[in-house]
């Protein structure tokens, strides 16, 4: 286990072999400030970057809250150019953290609210302790989710439960949120992390360059026609094959040994 040599604005990072351990760290409650959204989108980049690196898990500092979003403060006078700023850097860093090439888990250890569930909605999957409670709670205080809450939540829930949580204002929790399809797992309290790591561990049997197609293929279904999408789907499966990891995956089945992944 080694600290990736980097710093990063409220948020502590850990390399353990192929995964990296970001850890939303900013109390009581693990807010996001303009610098900690700011220094989430630089380490995606970083970490796109690092060809050793091909998972990614997001999770909370303490027991308590995995975030709970934006700081409320920072609206209280009404500043219509800080509002944007802090919308946009909110996009950005999501989107970034979406579009990570590798396999992401959000491992949501308390409270994910608003913002914070936002950026458990960007990730790939989503693993939930027993104790955990998500919300889109933004319209209760005059607000909406600007992260991509009023996308990314229809997409995995469907668009009644998506709208009980934003118009209604309605509060889940874990078992709830497995229910209607928001998390794919519950675990016991404290468990998350350990969890996270043995799915991220499932993830790394799989060839990265492989992984990086898929997820441009499954995430691109919900913004293009299948007519659309098919045909780049063929064409990313023949681009494999300018890979080392394709030429290595099937010499390794042949020789009935595991693959040695090199990310390219």
């Amino acid at each position: 286990m080694s600290s990736v040599p980097a710093s990063y604005a409220n948020l502590l990072v850990e390399k353990r072999g192929h995964a990296a351990i970001v850890t939303i760290t900013h109390p009581p409650a693990n807010t996001w400030t303009l610098a900690g959204l700011t220094a989430l989108r630089q380490l995606v980049t970083d970490l796109n970057a690092d060809r050793d690196i091909y998972t990614l898990i997001v999770t909370g500092a303490g027991q308590k809250f995995f975030s709970a979003g934006a700081d409320l403060q920072q609206f209280a006078d009404g500043d219509k150019a800080l509002a944007r700023t802090l919308a946009r850097r909110f996009g950005e860093a999501f989107e970034a953290l979406s579009a990570f090439r590798g396999v992401s888990v959000a491992a949501i250890n308390g409270y994910a609210m608003g913002g914070g569930l936002e950026c458990a909605l960007a990730c790939d999957l989503r693993i939930a302790e027993e104790h955990a409670q998500m919300a889109l709670p933004e319209a209760a205080v005059g607000l909406l989710p600007c992260a991509g809450g009023t996308q990314n939540l229809p997409w995995l829930v469907g668009e009644g439960w998506a709208k009980r949580m934003i118009l209604c204002g309605e509060r889940v929790d874990a078992a709830t949120a497995k229910a209607i399809g928001l998390v794919e797992q519950v675990v016991p309290r404290g468990a998350g992390l350990d969890a996270a790591l043995q799915l991220v561990a499932q993830a790394q049997k799989q060839s990265p360059s492989s992984i990086a197609a898929c997820k441009v293929l499954i995430q691109g279904a919900r913004s293009n026609p299948l007519k659309q999408i098919l045909p780049v789907e063929r064409e990313l499966f023949v681009d494999l094959f300018d890979t080392a990891d394709q030429r290595e995956g099937v010499t390794a089945f042949l020789q009935k040994r595991k693959p040695e992944w090199r990310n390219g």
